[in-house]
């Protein structure tokens, strides 16, 4: 089963009566609060989903910009969305699923069935469908949620695994290199990871390619049938949507949560730079 659902899939889903709670999880670097982007225009019936306190808590820079949440406040936000146990969430966002990626990679491990939206708000009214203004607030649901972090590495574990398996930067490439960082206070990548940057997986349009052209993108890097696959980026969203892509292709991925907002603000870990793991 796909991970993906099309604009007129959704349509057609909640035509036939199926009980499907969409989530708008806009969000960017530059903007991180969506709301009033939500509030212009989102699918009729979507609830706000601020991902950088529902998706996401806030700690010390040493542990990155975006550390798990708890299972515990990732389940009273799915609660707060209306959602019960059994019922199919969709995530949508503006910026080809990078955030809606993060939402799907957290639901996944706590026992939600969930799906991405193709093209996010826009590929939604491309298809011809129309957006509401409200804000919603549904009904609370009661869903109960598995405990989460069981797909996710610490630090220790992401420096090791180079060891054994391929640890990709799904970064631009100049970060990589380190020849520019606008976030963190060190530039460069882990020592032994490979530079595979999410976007060569997407259409202009954000849309996911071919899985022949994926699986040709991660085996210029190694990745064959059984690889060991973990994945970071500047802050843990980016990786999650390596995650996402790389399943729809059936190669399981790991995702190092701090990424390099957390590598880059523990002290002693080494850094290395240009275009080779180092």
């Amino acid at each position: 089963m796909s991970n993906f659902v099309s604009p007129e899939e959704l349509s057609d889903l909640r035509e036939q009566g199926a009980v499907v709670r969409v989530i708008d999880v806009r969000w960017r670097l530059d903007r991180p609060d969506g709301r009033a982007e939500y509030l212009d225009g989102h699918i009729p019936g979507a609830v706000y989903v601020p991902l950088d306190t529902e998706l996401s808590t806030h700690g010390e820079a040493s542990e990155g910009r975006h550390p798990l949440p708890s299972t515990a406040t990732l389940q009273a936000a799915v609660r707060r969305w209306g959602v019960d146990d059994g019922d199919l969430v969709v995530a949508y966002d503006d910026a080809k699923g990078l955030a809606a990626a993060r939402a799907w990679w957290l639901l996944r491990q706590a026992g939600v069935d969930v799906r991405v939206l193709e093209g996010g708000i826009r590929g939604w009214q491309a298809a011809g469908f129309g957006v509401a203004t409200d804000d919603v607030a549904p009904v609370p649901g009661s869903a109960v949620l598995h405990e989460i972090g069981a797909d996710a590495l610490t630090i220790d574990e992401a420096a090791a695994f180079p060891a054994s398996g391929v640890l990709l930067d799904v970064r631009a490439s100049e970060r990589y290199r380190g020849e520019h960082e606008p976030l963190d206070p060190v530039a460069g990548h882990i020592p032994g990871a490979v530079n595979l940057p999410t976007m060569l997986h997407l259409d202009a349009e954000g849309r996911i390619l071919d899985a022949e052209t994926v699986r040709a993108n991660l085996a210029t890097v190694g990745i064959a049938e059984g690889t060991r696959v973990a994945a970071y980026c500047g802050s843990g969203v980016t990786a999650a949507h390596t995650a996402l892509v790389l399943d729809e292709v059936r190669v399981d991925v790991k995702v190092f949560p701090g990424s390099w907002s957390q590598w880059s603000n523990t002290p002693g870990r080494p850094v290395a730079t240009g275009d080779q793991p180092g």
